[in-house]
């Protein structure tokens, strides 16, 4: 279980991070999240990688959390260090203003489009371990993503123009 969470910690911790927006918050679920997979690690059946079955032990450890203290869920978008997925470029975007506008429009997608998102960008996940972690398929995480970004560039545009 150590060599496990050397390995997935901080993947961990970054799926929990943008779900919470809190470190401390991530921390705690991230922990949480270990301890569960170190107490069912013998029902784990090797159908899907061991970093999808993390990633949805630490989903449920959330839903849990927002459950027991009754939040919304928000959703943060302070740590998003790659964006090649959406074909921008952080070099491209040399105002504060303009990013935060990037952050505010993603924060503005759907809750399974932003799931969708975070899982591609910041745990550089497949679309196939997307829609393991989600109970959906892969072809469903490919499209809710395509159809995101779509909505994002053109929500971008849009506040360009204004």
């Amino acid at each position: 279980m150590e060599e496990l969470y050397k390995k997935y910690s901080t993947l961990i911790y970054h799926y929990l991070y943008g779900l919470t927006n809190d470190s401390e918050i991530s921390e705690e679920l991230m922990q949480e999240t270990f301890c569960s997979a170190l107490k069912t690690i013998n029902r784990f059946k090797g159908e899907c990688k061991i970093s999808v079955w993390l990633c949805q032990i630490a989903k449920n450890k959330w839903k849990d959390y927002l459950t027991k203290k009754h939040k919304v869920n928000t959703i943060a978008i302070d740590n998003i260090d790659e964006l090649y997925y959406l074909d921008t470029n952080l070099d491209d975007i040399s105002e504060k203003e303009e990013l935060i506008n990037l952050y505010k429009q993603i924060h503005k997608l759907e809750e399974n489009t932003r799931e969708v998102f975070y899982l591609r960008i910041k745990a550089n996940l497949t679309f196939k371990d997307i829609g393991d972690i989600l109970g959906k398929t892969e072809e469903w995480a490919r499209v809710t993503f395509y159809r995101g970004k779509i909505k994002l560039k053109g929500e971008l545009l849009k506040n360009e123009k204004q």
